[in-house]
């Protein structure tokens, strides 16, 4: 069990795959992109799939959540997926994505055993979505969406993180689209986690100003904390049901005393946290060949450390040196 000193128990990992991404989100990092880990600081895929099944088997892990970096650009993800899904018990496993690939992939995906995806789309004008991203690939999200619905990997969770001056104005607009299609929308505060360290707390659109948004076309009842639990999303039902969406305030409204993620990095670190400071190097203990009992010791360790929340509302906060690209959303 991957529990810390305030009693909360990890029973969520989230596993970045690659550091690397075919957009450049604006509010992630620059244009020329960055440095990106070289291949021998990667994971393989045979260290991917022992980490998890250490979490899974040992640890309590019962959800895996794939995230980048992009990770669909990682070639051995549905041999990974596909692994994963043999372990027991099985974790329930998604995927965090940009979409752009999942035209191709969703029905591999599914059939290796993904359960289902959250897909990163900000806008529904092309244009401003070439702005945001620096590429003009808005139709082929959209076609990985349609992909992913048809191939059954649902609920289809949509991300979107509204930028002043650009998307702000969206969210009434993006809900109706998403009730229209089916899927279920989240809204993300953005967060301290972009590669230049531009962001900034007076210039982003608060959970609150979303919800105020969202009210001026369509009624909201918001869903109770015995129905949220320990998801960071808080929800409402839109219109009486059944549709429904989430806001995510990770700066304005934290949710660190329920928090049960515990993530991994590409190159094998464990974080405790998207805005730690600190990590635990699992891949020196893999290349070192220890046993699966030091590797879970190390990791309960790791857990046990963790902080009582992500220090945001402190004024000697620090944002973390690396971005969110090598982290793992």
């Amino acid at each position: 069990m991957l529990i810390d000193t305030y009693g909360r128990v990890a029973t969520d990992l989230r596993v970045s795959l690659t550091d690397r991404c075919n957009l450049r989100c604006t509010y992630c990092m620059p244009e020329e992109g960055l440095q990106w880990l070289t291949k021998s600081d990667l994971l393989s895929d045979d260290e991917i799939v022992r980490l998890i099944g250490i979490a899974v088997t040992r640890l309590g892990i019962t959800e895996v959540r794939f995230t980048g970096g992009e990770p669909l650009l990682r070639p051995g993800l549905v041999g990974i997926v596909e692994r994963c899904a043999g372990l027991t018990p099985r974790p329930r496993m998604s995927l965090t994505t940009n979409g752009i690939g999942l035209k191709r992939t969703a029905a591999a995906l599914k059939a290796a055993g993904l359960d289902r995806v959250n897909v990163s789309l900000d806008t529904l004008r092309p244009e401003v979505f070439k702005t945001l991203t620096r590429r003009d690939r808005h139709a082929d999200v959209l076609d990985g969406l349609r992909a992913a619905r048809d191939a059954g990997l649902t609920p289809v969770k949509v991300n979107t993180v509204l930028m002043p001056g650009l998307n702000d104005d969206e969210a009434p607009e993006l809900l109706a689209w998403a009730v229209e299609h089916g899927y279920e929308l989240r809204f993300i505060e953005q967060m301290p986690l972009d590669a230049q360290h531009g962001w900034k707390r007076d210039g982003m659109i608060t959970a609150g100003h979303i919800v105020e948004s969202l009210r001026t076309r369509f009624r909201l009842t918001e869903e109770g904390e015995s129905e949220r639990g320990s998801a960071p999303a808080e929800r409402w039902v839109v219109d009486g049901g059944p549709h429904r969406v989430g806001v995510i305030g990770s700066v304005t409204r934290p949710f660190c005393h329920a928090c049960d993620r515990t993530r991994l990095t590409a190159d094998g670190q464990i974080r405790t946290c998207l805005f730690a400071q600190e990590e635990t190097d699992l891949r020196s203990a893999l290349r070192s060949e220890a046993p699966d009992e030091e590797i879970a010791r190390l990791w309960k360790l790791a857990m046990w450390g963790k902080k009582a929340g992500s220090g945001l509302d402190d004024p000697a906060f620090l944002q973390p040196d690396r971005p969110m690209s090598a982290i793992g959303g």
